[in-house]
């Protein structure tokens, strides 16, 4: 890749080239020549308190291709030559040396697979949606909705990736009962890169492995997950990307796509992907802003379930989503919430009886309020303060138990 297309960048050992925090940052670094340590203030993965970086490693993409604030500090430890790449000029990068972008979307999905693991791991959530053994409770929950289509849809993956599972017996009866076939018939909307699905079908069901990504061209998709009932997570539209994680690292899928009307979409397999990466850029840059975000959201998630307090974690929780919808934190500026107490301790995953008791705790506070029952924070500036008191909090607890530990 020839440098002189980007700026060059030269710091000399211990000089901070990335500070924690920073917003509105509009470019990363590919490092030329020298080593780079980067760190966290308050590490989430306690295994990794900091990463040493050298020629060919990149830094600080997370934070200027989502468009939030650095989650990392970044020092050269010794005299270091960097390649600053603008935002704007991603897509040049990847044009001149496609290998840079691989290279992102292999690390960001590495990442994200530890982070989900951590995630697992401190909320006890249970592996088993991600088992294709659970392909049979899904289709059991739409043959009672008597959405016929997606129960077949699911016992059909279900036979097909569970030869031996427990149910198999059970889903050929429901399916000789719903006088359907036991494979899936095969459809033109199966084959080829560019497809047009019907309304009302099922591109995929959660649990199901998968190996193909897509991109909407025209028309709409829901994405859906059954827990107790079926949860809306989105409605995707043209240009937007979805199934990106089993390709990318070979995982059941997380959630359903189901076409809101016709839709037409291109679909992407490991064995075209990196060609497409080359061929067309902005697939590249979509797909890394995508990860970004993801990226960005996980850590989030990881910090909040490490504060201590539980009333701590409500007010962080406030405060990801003004920050997910990129509002500036000014002074006074006040903001409400689309959502009130109850949809509040959901969200946090706390019991009905802790959360209701904390949610008082929380009206107490002069800057927190409910109008009309959607939580009113009077000034956003000093949610961001209580939220780092709490995260310092937790800091210094962590610290304590440290020393003691080396007694």
């Amino acid at each position: 890749m020839s440098a002189t297309q980007f700026k060059i960048e030269n710091y000399i050992a211990n000089s901070f080239i990335m500070v924690e925090g920073k917003k509105n940052v509009n470019n990363f670094y590919i490092i030329r020549t020298g080593k780079v340590k980067v760190s966290k203030e308050n590490p989430v993965l306690s295994e990794e308190p900091y990463t040493i970086l050298g020629p060919g490693d990149f830094f600080g993409v997370v934070s200027c291709m989502s468009g939030h604030a650095t989650q990392e500090s970044a020092v050269a430890l010794e005299n270091v030559s960097l390649i600053s790449v603008e935002k704007d000029l991603f897509g040049l990068l990847i044009q001149k040396n496609p290998v840079v972008a691989m290279k992102i979307i292999r690390y960001f999905s590495r990442r994200l697979r530890q982070f989900d693991h951590a995630i697992t791991s401190l909320t006890l959530k249970t592996a088993g949606e991600e088992d294709p053994e659970h392909l049979f409770n899904i289709a059991e929950y739409y043959i009672k909705k008597r959405t016929f289509n997606y129960a077949i849809y699911a016992y059909q993956k279900y036979i097909m990736h569970c030869p031996n599972g427990s149910f198999r017996n059970d889903a050929i009866n429901r399916l000789q009962t719903l006088k359907a076939s036991l494979k899936s018939p095969e459809m033109p909307y199966h084959k080829g890169m560019n497809r047009v699905y019907p309304d009302n079908t099922m591109l995929f069901c959660e649990s199901e492995p998968g190996d193909e990504l897509f991109i909407i061209q025209e028309g709409r998709v829901k994405i859906t997950k059954v827990m107790e009932e079926e949860i809306l997570l989105a409605v995707l539209k043209p240009g937007d990307i979805f199934g990106e994680m089993a390709l990318l690292d070979n995982k059941p899928r997380s959630a359903s796509a189901i076409s809101y009307g016709e839709v037409t979409v291109l679909a992407i397999n490991k064995s075209n992907f990196e060609g497409m990466v080359q061929a067309q850029p902005q697939l590249a840059t979509r797909l890394i802003q995508l990860l970004s975000e993801r990226l960005w959201t996980a850590y989030r998630q990881l910090e909040n379930l490490l504060i201590r307090h539980p009333l701590g974690r409500l007010y962080d929780t406030l405060l990801i989503q003004i920050e997910k919808q990129k509002i500036p934190i000014e002074f006074k500026k006040t903001h409400i919430f689309e959502f009130g107490s109850k949809e509040l301790i959901n969200m946090v995953g706390l019991p009905q009886k802790e959360g209701e008791a904390l949610i008082v705790q929380l009206l107490e506070d002069k800057n927190m309020s409910l109008e009309a029952g959607k939580i009113l924070c009077a000034d956003i500036s000093e949610l961001e303060k209580t939220v780092l008191f709490f995260k310092k909090q937790t800091a210094m607890e962590r610290k304590r138990e440290a020393s003691k530990n080396k007694q």
